[in-house]
């Protein structure tokens, strides 16, 4: 048998050396220290962070103090909740699980939000009628993004033109010499194409690189012993850039370069004295863009309305149209098809560029 004896003495230096030893945390004063006490049994206040409580005297020494636990309200971004304190430590924020209406751009949907976390806003996926330069389909939205419409899509198209190859010696309009002026002319033809579809010379007294409307008329017509009559095809290639468009880019445009079907390039580097014309047909679906950059003259008209015009001798500009900017002016309506007519015109030496790019839908090019 085994007595041990243990004076007052004796327990305040044992807990001093706990103490020392860095015993386990506690209550209000973050040590525990054992802390004898005489009475068994007997209470004193104390307090911790859920509140005030007691200890209680046992076995000669202070219990920890002894804390009702406590409730209180608390935030999180899902909403208000509450928490609870039991030895010395409030609980995290619990909120119940609740979903709160949300929208993007697919509609009105809802936002789950659980654990202090908000979700995404989960829309179920919604499919409207979408249509292309080629006909009528259908688009998806999904997590807030519509997905590409089915609609079938047009293939590179190959513009059928007609270049006519003129001469400067039987024609005064190529390769004149405008002793130091400007060559731009805004306002060499007329807004609407003629009754054959061929831009009509406007009279305006400011033209000054080309002689007369005579002279002009053979820029797109035939004309024996002006012009000879050369059919051409011009095909352009989808943009690497631009999903949707289609581009010919050409910093040295001479398609009738030792061609023997023309007049040659008459002792100069290139065929520089031609003129060209096509003509496409398109659905307008809407957001259809033309732009063009080159030299020198070119004009576009859409339902034959002027769309682009770079009319004179210049040296490399740019112009573009976007059809939903100037529907109204061109009178065209979503759904609908209509002609554009294109008119180009290298007059003079040295340069020819043609850049040519578009997200308009010729009907030629649909899949069949």
């Amino acid at each position: 048998m085994r007595f041990s004896f243990f004076t007052r003495s004796t327990t305040l230096a044992l807990g001093i050396g706990l103490a020392v030893a860095g015993a386990v945390s506690c209550g209000r004063t973050g040590l525990w220290l054992v802390d004898p006490c005489d009475e068994e049994g007997a209470e004193r206040n104390c307090s911790d962070t859920c509140g005030d409580g007691v200890e209680v005297c046992e076995d000669g020494t202070w219990s920890e103090c002894r804390v009702p636990e406590a409730t209180r309200a608390c935030s999180t971004v899902c909403g208000e909740g509450s928490q609870t304190c039991a030895r010395d430590r409030w609980s995290a924020c619990t909120v119940p699980p609740v979903d709160f209406p949300c929208d993007n751009l697919c509609g009105a949907g809802l936002q789950h939000c659980e654990d202090g976390r908000l979700g995404h806003c989960e829309v179920p996926p919604v499919t409207r009628d979408c249509e292309s330069g080629c006909g009528t389909g259908h688009e998806t939205c999904v997590s807030g993004a519509w997905q590409p419409c089915d609609a079938p899509q047009p293939n590179p198209p190959v513009l059928h033109t007609v270049l006519r190859d003129f001469s400067p010696t039987t024609s005064p309009d190529f390769e004149i010499d405008r002793h130091g002026i400007p060559g731009d002319e805004p306002a060499l033809v007329k807004e609407m194409l003629g009754p054959d579809d061929k831009p009509e010379w406007s009279g305006d007294p400011s033209i000054h690189t080309v002689q007369s409307k005579e002279t002009f008329d053979t820029w797109y017509r035939d004309t024996p012993g002006i012009n000879v009559h050369v059919d051409y095809d011009l095909a352009l290639e989808a943009s690497s850039t631009k999903p949707g468009f289609f581009i010919i880019d050409s910093l040295a445009f001479f398609p009738l370069d030792n061609d023997p079907r023309g007049l040659g390039n008459e002792g100069r580097p290139h065929d520089y004295h031609f003129t060209l014309e096509a003509k496409l047909t398109f659905r307008y679906a809407g957001g259809e863009v033309f732009s063009f950059t080159g030299d020198d003259d070119m004009w576009v008209f859409i339902n034959r309305h002027l769309a682009i015009n770079l009319g004179g001798l210049h040296q490399r500009k740019s112009q573009s149209v976007s059809l939903d900017e100037k529907a109204p002016v061109l009178e065209i309506a979503h759904g609908e098809i209509y002609p554009i007519h294109i008119f180009f015109a290298e007059r003079h030496t040295v340069s020819s560029t043609f850049t040519l790019e578009t997200s308009v839908a010729d009907q030629g090019s649909c899949p069949q």
